[in-house]
């Protein structure tokens, strides 16, 4: 790397201009993310699932539909009142016969209310009534939401109406989308404060913390602009929606970066080196460790390609080319802007030899016990000792995987002021919980409608299932004709409305609704039509699926991430044994980070399940940003094992190191903690997954547990190469020689 580090400095000035116009030109020339429009979280969900099928299959089948994922919802705890009911009826008549202008995009309406009150379908009685809205396929989220605002402004506005909101999955992402847009500036403000705080702090510098704005603005501003033009032209994508993770991993990774650089060019420059040398000592030493760091996070992101959701398939890909836009300011913008400044750069205090480095120097046969602090003296002298102190804790927190539950948040993620949430929690005041989105089972089979007796057999074996609060179908169309709603009119196929008992996004409703599928062909044999076809359509048998395929995602991810991480580690170190436990401790603090999210809002707050997605994303990301510190911390405990001891390396390097490190994690962990200023459910629990996973890496993985296991295994690290053993049998006649 000598010869690019020699030229970026001699083009320093250059550089810095080229990077500065790359991020004018590409503000005002790319579009940006939410311009092209290249991604959403929408595709969170499994586009080839069986319930869309169902979906599809049900609309083909019967006259009209029973799903709607937007509905308007009115209550009154002291009761609606006649004239009230009758207006619910009478608006939802005029819609279906087009007589209400304006709305002629509301294919169907279909009204419910609690007036019989009956138990378990209705918790109280005459308080609430839901207007369910159908529209064709062709009119996306915007448009339907802004149709259901219009019905609601024009015709639900008498004050005895008691209108609560529009409420569903359809309302609940728009309002998710406005919230994270309004938050987003507020992640990258905090973000930049800490940033600045962090660093002046530690270096006693003005101009630091500078230096790391300019870089870290001129890879966001690129990076977001390279990553829609790239998912313009092929399937990588970072949804809006989801901007703010990228914020946090481009700001605290080109930070961690550019620690690592500022920390080794201000030894340089009080070692008395000239500004530019030392930038090219820095640079020269720090880009093949800087590189696989980068690579790690960028292969590891981009494993996410085998992922069968679509928006992991694009979304991973994106952050790997964002992650690698990042690299490249890092590795040119810094070092030339480190040659300029010099050690004006340390202003206003000078750059001063470190007191241990400097007992080094003088005396090169004490460096072991001079390298020691408190930290890093024990994994070194009792090795053992750290591999257990800091392995049993981190495998008792991870014992809080075997209690993940998870759910689909979209509506309950909101803020508690969003409309959507207030209405789904009032909605489940006067109903059961599950009336917000029922699910729909189409039963098939050739003239299964004349079965009448055993439809009706089933029907009653449905609402006997636990958690089923009410079961519409058969038993409630006597009549002998097909009207479209219940039966066919082929004759071939009927469909129950089945309501559930428990939050049909969430995890009870998911056990549910899986206990009832499980059940269902002992169910069919009981009513006496063992042969037909059964199918779920619905927001829960959706989500059902979308769940069951982010964990065989996981599956498929976590194995592929960690094979991209350990070949990157084994061609940076030359070997195999140190990338293995390497990779196992980063995939313990995983599970340990993982383990505490879930006691942490499932146990500490109470919450009945995690976001589906939060687990996928953090593992994601943990397995990425935790190999970012093995490449920093071994790069330097194999360069220090080239003219010392093994041990004695590990204690110099990691004494050398300990500080960045730190820094570094504690900037990165700010970075996605601040996630949590986004008032949605699923960015808090994320926030709390990575940030809790950063710091026990930080601070017990890579500080204690990582030299304890290097110490403790010994030259054996190096397997199958010999270069760890060769400077081991070198290092002590090296010592003596330079003593």
């Amino acid at each position: 790397m000598g010869w690019l580090a020699r030229a970026i400095v001699r083009l320093r000035y250059g550089i810095v201009a080229f990077w500065i116009v790359a991020a004018i030109l590409a503000t005002a020339l790319l579009p940006s993310i939410e311009e092209a429009g290249t991604g959403s979280l929408g595709e969170l969900v499994a586009t080839d699932a069986e319930a869309i099928d169902a979906e599809v299959r049900s609309h083909e089948l019967f006259l009209f539909p029973l799903l709607s994922r937007t509905l308007v919802v009115q209550r009154d705890p002291a009761g609606l009142s006649p004239a009230a009911q009758a207006r619910v009826v009478r608006r939802v008549a005029a819609l279906n016969a087009d007589a209400l202008p304006g709305l002629e995009g509301v294919a169907f309406a279909l009204a419910v209310t609690n007036t019989l009150g009956r138990p378990p379908f209705s918790r109280e009685r005459s308080t609430t009534a839901i207007t369910y809205l159908f529209f064709p396929p062709d009119i996306g989220r915007v448009g339907r939401t802004g149709l259901a605002r219009r019905f609601v402004e024009r015709h639900v506005n008498d004050p005895e109406d008691a209108l609560v909101g529009i409420t569903g999955a359809v309302p609940a992402r728009a309002e998710q989308v406005e919230v994270i847009r309004d938050a987003l500036p507020l992640v990258e403000l905090a973000t930049v404060l800490v940033i600045v705080i962090v660093l002046a702090l530690h270096f006693r510098a003005v101009a630091v913390p500078l230096v790391n704005l300019l870089a870290v603005a001129v890879a966001y501003l690129v990076a977001v602009r390279v990553v829609a033009v790239v998912g313009e032209l092929a399937p990588v994508s970072v949804p809006s929606e989801a901007e703010p993770v990228m914020v946090a991993l481009l700001f605290g990774a080109v930070t961690d970066y550019s620690i690592f650089f500022f920390s080794r060019f201000r030894r340089r420059l009080a070692e008395g080196r000239d500004p530019c040398d030392a930038a090219v000592e820095t640079a020269t030493g720090l880009m093949p460790i800087v590189t696989a760091a980068g690579l790690t996070i960028a292969g590891a992101t981009a494993a996410l390609v085998v992922a069968r959701l679509g928006f992991f398939q694009a979304f991973g890909p994106g952050l790997a080319v964002a992650i690698l836009v990042a690299l490249a300011v890092t590795l040119t913008l810094v070092p030339a802007a480190l040659a300029i400044g010099g050690a004006r750069l340390f202003w206003p205090g000078a750059p001063a030899v470190p007191p241990r480095a400097a007992a080094l120097r003088r005396t090169p046969g004490r460096s072991l016990r001079d390298a020691r602090n408190a930290v890093l003296r024990v994994p070194v002298r009792r090795p053992v000792v750290v591999v257990v102190a800091v392995t049993v804790p981190l495998l008792a927190a991870a014992t809080g995987v075997f209690r993940l539950e998870v759910g689909n948040t979209i509506v309950r993620g909101l803020p508690e002021s969003a409309e959507p949430r207030q209405a789904l929690r009032e909605a489940g005041k006067g109903f059961a919980a599950g009336i917000l989105s029922p699910t729909v089972v189409i039963v098939e089979g050739e003239d299964v409608v004349e079965r009448r007796r055993a439809l009706v057999r089933l029907q009653r074996r449905l609402a006997q299932v636990r958690g089923v609060a009410a079961v519409i179908g058969p038993g409630q169309q006597p009549l002998p004709a097909n009207l479209g709603a219940v039966f066919s009119p082929t004759g071939d196929a009927v469909r129950y409305f089945v309501v559930l008992n428990a939050d049909p996004l969430g995890s009870g409703g998911i056990g549910i609704l899986e206990r009832l599928q499980s059940n269902m062909r002992g169910m069919l044999r009981a009513a006496g039509i063992p042969g037909a076809d059964v199918s779920y359509a619905g927001d829960t048998a959706l989500s059902v699926e979308t769940v069951r395929k982010t964990e065989a995602d996981l599956a498929r991810l976590l194995p592929a991430a960690t094979l991209v991480v350990f070949v990157i580690l084994a061609v940076f170190l030359r070997a195999l044994v140190a990338p293995a436990y390497l990779v196992l401790a980063s995939l313990l603090g995983l599970a340990a980070s993982l383990g505490l999210t879930v006691y942490v809002f499932q146990g500490l707050l109470g919450y009945d399940e995690l976001t589906f997605y939060v687990p996928f994303a953090a593992t994601v990301l943990l397995v990425a940003l935790g190999s970012d510190y093995n490449v920093y911390l071994v790069g330097r405990v194999w360069t220090e094992a080239r003219r010392r001891p093994l041990r004695q390396a590990v204690a110099v390097a990691g004494g050398r190191a300990a500080s960045a490190i730190t820094v570094a994690g504690l900037v990165l962990a700010a970075s996605f903690a601040l996630l949590a200023l986004v008032p949605l459910r699923p960015f808090r629990e994320l926030a709390f997954a990575v940030s809790a996973g950063l710091l026990l890496d930080a601070f017990l993985v890579r500080t204690l547990l990582a030299p304890a296991v290097i110490a403790l295994v010994g030259e054996r690290s190096g397997w199958p190469g010999r270069g760890l053993k060769r400077r081991a049998a070198a290092a002590p006649g090296k010592a003596q020689a330079q003593g």
